[in-house]
């Protein structure tokens, strides 16, 4: 679970790893996309079927390199 800036609010999302630096995101227990995380360029993201916007995804690829980065 992370949490993240949204329109100025806190927003909490779960991810859940698919493996091989994939990710699924939920909110609220509903899927809204996954994201796929490139191993050579840390700043380098993909995603499929995402209902949220780029910065957003950004501020979840980062949080999910700082979870992996402390583990």
């Amino acid at each position: 679970r992370i949490e993240v800036a949204r329109n100025g609010q806190g927003q909490f999302y779960n991810i859940k790893s698919l493996g091989n630096s994939r990710y699924q995101i939920y909110l609220d227990e509903e899927t809204v996309g996954t994201i796929q995380l490139d191993e050579n360029d840390h700043a380098r993201c993909e995603s499929k079927g995402c209902e949220l916007d780029m910065p957003l995804l950004n501020s979840i690829r980062d949080a999910i390199h700082a979870y992996e980065k402390r583990n």
